[in-house]
C-alpha cells in the first residue's frame, strides 16, 4: 500500500511564503513525475508544478516565478516552496505522484490535501 502525505500548509498573509512538503510511503520500488495540484472552493482542481524523476521542472504560467518545485529521491519526498503568496493561490494542495509499486506496475496517487489560506 502506497500513502502520499502532505504538510506544511495554513494561513499566511499575501506576499509571504510557505514551504509545502509530500512524503511517499510504503511499497515502493520508485518513483517518476511528482506532481502538485490546487483546488479552490467552487473551482476544479487545477495543475501547478511537475517534477520528473531526473530533475525536469515545468510551471503552470500563474505560479512561474514565484514558486519552486524540488525533490528528494532519497526520501520519497516532493516539495513546493511557495513565494510572493497571493489571495489566488488559496486552495487545498494536492501532492500526486506516479509510483512504481512492488508489482511492477505504474500507479498514480493522490495524497489529502493540505489547506493553504491567504489572509490579511
Amino acid at each position: 500500500q502506497v500513502q502520499l502525505v502532505e504538510s506544511g500548509g495554513g494561513l499566511v498573509q499575501p506576499g509571504g511564503s510557505l514551504n509545502l512538503a509530500c512524503i511517499a510511503s510504503g511499497s515502493i520500488v520508485s518513483i517518476g513525475d511528482m506532481s502538485w495540484y490546487r483546488q479552490a472552493p467552487g473551482k476544479q482542481r487545477e495543475w501547478v508544478a511537475s517534477i520528473q524523476s531526473g530533475g525536469m521542472r515545468i510551471y503552470a504560467g500563474s505560479v512561474k516565478g514565484r514558486f519552486t518545485i524540488s525533490r528528494d529521491n532519497l526520501k520519497n519526498t516532493v516539495y513546493l516552496r511557495m513565494n510572493s503568496i497571493q489571495f489566488g493561490d488559496a486552495a487545498v494542495y494536492y501532492c500526486n505522484a506516479d509510483i512504481v509499486g512492488s508489482t511492477g506496475l505504474t500507479t498514480e496517487h493522490w495524497g489529502q490535501g493540505t489547506q493553504v489560506t491567504v489572509s490579511l
